[in-house]
């Protein structure tokens, strides 16, 4: 069977680690980014493949920029098999500082963004059948966190959107999967909003000390062979998820321990 594949963010980071790690078992990728020079790159990583790698600009901060996507997608495609929601847009700044334009943009590439490409693609999704669109959410999707407040707002809205849509689109044989993902050594804290919109500039120590993208990557791909509907792939840090559902004391003494830093 020939499997299609759509992988947004792949320009980098996970990916770019999951168009790699998929490249052998699907049979055409479409990798979606802003920088067509990043994607030739996370092309020619899959070259010892036999995967049709199909490089398509995509920047999810532009309406008209996701509709050309979708568009050149299905006109060369009428079948999804995979869609992974994988691109966003990470922040480090405190909520008293954080301007709206910063907001916005970050609701805009992580939430409705993903939302409208989904959207667009959802008939291709639908044809295929049996098809999985996977969101790559995060710990901070699941509970607040300093200096994360639209971050982590965006990602608590990717899970209300997409599980309503898990419901409704399950007769129509399209499987909805969240990966709540926590720390991994990609440079999603360097590329970091700042309160005024700048580039953060510095990878966090926490980052640093994550999973490497390619087991990352590997986890993911595993996961897509469960049916399991949110599968967690991190470190330690993950038992913040256990702690706020089972422990709460515990999660907030954590947490306030955290903001007393920043």
């Amino acid at each position: 069977m020939s499997l299609v594949g759509v992988i947004t963010g792949a320009s980098s980071g996970i990916g770019q680690a999951l168009t790699v790690q998929l490249s052998n078992s699907y049979s055409t990728l479409y990798i979606c980014g802003r920088k067509l020079k990043s994607l030739q790159l996370t092309k020619d990583m899959c070259s010892a493949s036999k995967a049709e790698i199909i490089p398509i600009l995509l920047d999810l901060n532009d309406k008209v920029s996701i509709k050309k996507a979708a568009v050149e997608i299905a006109e060369k495609d009428s079948k999804i098999h995979l869609l992974v929601n994988n691109a966003g847009q990470s922040q480090r700044s405190l909520v008293k500082d954080t301007s709206e334009e910063v907001e916005a943009m970050i609701m805009q590439i992580n939430y409705f963004g993903q939302v409208q490409l989904t959207k667009l693609l959802l008939p291709a999704l639908q044809k295929a059948g049996n098809s999985r669109i996977l969101i790559t959410s995060s710990i901070v999707g699941k509970f607040g966190y300093p200096l994360r407040s639209t971050y982590s707002a965006s990602k608590h809205a990717l899970h209300g959107f997409f599980e309503s849509l898990r419901f409704e689109e399950k007769k129509n044989g399209i499987f909805v999967q969240f990966l709540v993902i926590g720390r991994v050594q990609t440079n999603v804290s360097v590329n970091a909003l700042t309160a005024e919109g700048e580039t953060y500039g510095k990878m966090d120590k926490g980052q640093a000390g994550g999973i490497s993208a390619e087991a990352c990557a590997k986890k993911i791909e595993a996961a897509l062979q469960s049916n399991r509907k949110e599968v967690l792939i991190g470190g330690k840090e993950l038992l913040m998820v256990k702690f706020k559902k089972y422990l709460p004391f515990l999660f907030y003494k954590i947490a306030e321990k955290e903001s007393n830093h920043v």
